[in-house]
């Protein structure tokens, strides 16, 4: 796969599953632009990325805004002179303590605004608003999903909710624009062990290995599984693909329940100094 004289818009771009979608098309010749709200960080990729003789640009803004998504596309059109794929990634998972959390009966109006704001109305206006610029280049667009959108998870009617609507979005987006020249596809991760996760849980721990028998190839995902997706979707050799969630997540969500309850708690027995949450 390569990029040379193509760019890449990458949300959420300076850490984690987006940092690396980043720093991989610039190895594969694009010019990236880097979006996020963290601008050390960004900034910090940015140097890692010129490390290799990448070629990147940052900006910074909340993507939950019009204004920013609009300034965002014209960054990237005045820096490159052109835009060719839009990865809308950005979000931060909130803890389970964030007002983000919580069920139909105790999440507020407030809070669901603002998830969804960040969730799927983002990825509405980036689509809305490099659309111009995508049909000029046949582009693509790849939309952050999750398992999540998949299966769920008690107590987060919002994060699910949002992830759900992703899928549907990107659906919907592809047909829309597929007639024009872009293709729009989207990921769903399993559990990536990012920068911020390996520090609570390193490679050797308890916990880690915990989480590793929960995957069918014994392993959590890194930031680079997804990164190599988002190539791959955004690629010739992916041309004839429009309108899918791909599941990149070690064949968690691929098991029967009860097997998989059953394995858990067997090692969990076998190994009762694994921490508790």
């Amino acid at each position: 796969m390569k990029f040379k004289n193509k760019v890449a818009l990458v949300t959420g771009g300076a850490l984690g599953i987006g940092g690396s979608i980043s720093r991989e098309f610039a190895k594969k010749g694009a010019s990236v632009v880097i979006v996020d709200i963290n601008e050390e960080e960004s900034v910090k990729n940015k140097k890692r990325i010129a490390e290799f003789g990448g070629e990147a640009e940052v900006f910074i803004g909340d993507v939950s805004n019009a204004e920013v998504i609009k300034k965002m596309i014209n960054f990237a059109k005045d820096k490159y002179g052109r835009l060719d794929y839009l990865i809308q990634n950005a979000f931060g998972v909130s803890d389970p303590d964030s007002s983000l959390s919580g069920s139909a009966m105790t999440v507020s109006e407030e809070s669901w605004d603002k998830g969804m704001a960040l969730l799927t109305k983002s990825l509405f206006l980036g689509a809305k608003y490099a659309a111009d610029e995508l049909i000029k280049n046949n582009g693509a667009i790849v939309n952050m999903a999750s398992v999540h959108g998949l299966v769920n998870q008690q107590e987060n009617l919002i994060y699910e909710s949002g992830k759900t609507m992703v899928i549907g979005m990107t659906r919907q987006m592809s047909c829309d624009f597929g007639p024009k020249g872009v293709r729009v596809n989207c990921i769903c991760p399993g559990l990536i062990i990012t920068e911020k996760t390996e520090k609570l849980w390193p490679e050797d721990s308890n916990l880690r290995n915990f989480f590793n028998q929960q995957y069918l190839v014994r392993r959590t995902g890194k930031p680079e599984d997804i990164a190599n997706g988002v190539l791959f979707l955004c690629s010739e050799e992916s041309s004839f693909i429009t309108g899918q969630a791909l599941v990149i997540d070690g064949g968690l969500t691929i098991q029967i329940q009860e097997n998989f309850g059953i394995n858990q708690a067997k090692y969990a027995l076998q190994n009762p100094d694994i921490p508790t949450f």
